[in-house]
């Protein structure tokens, strides 16, 4: 019995499914993931380059003698898990895209018969396939595809996005690092001057010429000036963790590290910023917005997808038949008769989807504005608070330098002196926290405009694949 279509179509099965994917398994090990976080460092080679790359210039000598917030910021993006994370999200975005422009498989049938009654000299079986090709109308795959596409869109946007968030918390964590070592340096020198006015004091109390509660308010200073000094060590030792942590580093990384904290120097005036420009630019351009966008496209693509449904898809049934040595064809024609239903339910809530997704642009745009105009109200002042903290620091020291020429001349003791360089000192924290503030309140204002001020620059380009990806296709963990 010969019986070529048989033969064919088996082949064709057979062919069709060597070229399957298979499954390869990548046990994910916590030991060996834990030992290569440790293991970074902020001499890394691959950092180098990153940084060379981005910074378009070469780094020489490395590492770095000093780091400033731009080299830092490039460091988090290079390391911080939030920022896999992301580009993971993205990946499995563009899977979706894949898998959106797919065409439906054909189906193959195979219908053997037996039958018992044949008459002598012929073949009781009668063997039977038939085809099953569907065709897609109405453009579903295109909205199907343009729906994953803006899908894919807002999760590439998204990387943006976490990328300000990792700067900003790394900003915060700096600021926090620098207002806690300038606290302790003053805090120490405070110290310092406090035990010397105990120190006159007890002297003064031993000769009557002090009173007992002078020394003890004076010791009662001291001792309050050690448990700030204590908390300001304390303060420091948890900031330089969560600076390594912002970075995506061990803590142990930046040991012997020089951080420079110019940044925190630089105050912008309210003056020098173009609030209305910046506004409408992040009203128009932030990441979320944009990311909002697309989302909003991706619901108009998945109502235009749902109404195409209305129309039924098309599916060819060819078959063929060897019925006791005849060879006989047949074609096939189906469609869905939209009688009972025309897809009303899904297209009504994509609809609404697509509504909800409107609403929510709407919503975050309100939401950036106050953010800009609370931050911006915030940014001011604050300035007018550094601004007295400045002027009060400014004449305490005029003071000082006057009572140290009384006592230079002899007009006055030394307790005298000494009392006023520890005022100094409290002022100097005062004027401290008042710079904290203002910083504190600009990087506020910058996450509501997610863009720089300080200097007033663009955004650094945010890199949408894995920097610590090899040449050889592996990454850094593997």
């Amino acid at each position: 019995m010969k019986i070529p279509v048989v033969i064919i179509i088996f082949a064709t099965i057979t062919a069709t499914m060597t070229g399957c994917t298979t499954f390869h398994p990548k046990p994910l090990s916590p030991d060996l993931t834990a030992s290569a976080f440790e293991s970074r460092t902020l001499d890394n080679q691959g950092l180098k380059g990153f940084l060379e790359n981005n910074l378009h210039r070469e780094i020489a000598p490395w590492p770095p003698q000093s780091w400033d917030f731009e080299m830092l910021t490039l460091a988090a993006f290079y390391y911080h898990p939030d920022m896999d994370v992301a580009r993971a999200g993205w990946g499995v975005a563009r899977a979706g895209v894949i898998t959106a422009g797919g065409r439906p498989n054909p189906g193959i049938g195979f219908t053997p018969q037996y039958n018992a009654d044949t008459a002598g000299g012929l073949s009781p079986w009668t063997l039977g396939f038939n085809l099953d090709i569907p065709l897609e109308t109405a453009g579903k795959r295109g909205y199907r595809i343009a729906r994953a596409e803006h899908i894919s869109e807002a999760a590439r946007l998204n990387i943006a996005g976490v990328a300000w968030q990792v700067r900003s918390r790394l900003r915060r964590n700096l600021l926090s690092l620098y207002r806690a070592e300038q606290a302790e340096a003053l805090l120490q020198e405070q110290q310092k001057v406090q035990e010397k006015i105990v120190g006159l004091l007890e002297q003064r109390l031993s000769f009557g010429e002090a009173s007992q509660p002078d020394v003890t308010l004076a010791h009662i200073s001291l001792a309050q000036t050690l448990l700030s000094l204590r908390e300001a060590q304390k303060q420091r030792a948890g900031a330089q963790v969560q600076v390594a942590d912002a970075l995506g580093l061990p803590v142990a990384a930046l040991n012997n590290v020089h951080i420079s904290f110019d940044f925190i120097e630089r105050i912008p005036l309210t003056k020098n910023i173009p609030l209305k420009n910046l506004r409408q630019q992040a009203l128009i351009g932030r990441s979320d917005i944009l990311g909002a966008l697309s989302e909003y496209a991706a619901g108009e693509s998945a109502l235009q997808l749902e109404i195409a449904k209305q129309y039924p898809d098309i599916h060819l049934g060819p078959g063929y038949k060897w019925d006791q040595g005849d060879n006989k064809w047949s074609l096939g024609f189906s469609i869905s008769l939209p009688v009972f239903n025309r897809n009303q339910g899904p297209i009504a809530g994509a609809e609404a989807r697509r509504k909800e997704a409107e609403a929510v642009f709407i919503a975050l745009q309100s939401r950036i504005i106050g953010e800009i105009d609370r931050a911006f109200a915030g940014y001011c002042s604050a300035l007018q608070k550094l601004e007295t903290a400045d002027s009060l620091q400014s004449t305490k020291k005029k003071q000082l330098q006057s009572i140290q020429a009384l006592f230079d001349a002899g007009e006055t003791d030394r307790l005298s002196s000494l009392s006023s360089q520890s005022e100094l000192y409290s002022i100097a924290l005062l004027q401290l926290d008042a710079l904290a503030n203002s910083q504190q309140s600009l990087g506020l204002l910058e996450d509501a405009l997610q863009r720089p001020l300080q200097p007033l620059k663009p955004f650094p380009i945010v890199p949408e694949t894995n920097p610590r990806t090899k040449e050889t296709g592996k990454n850094e963990a593997e």
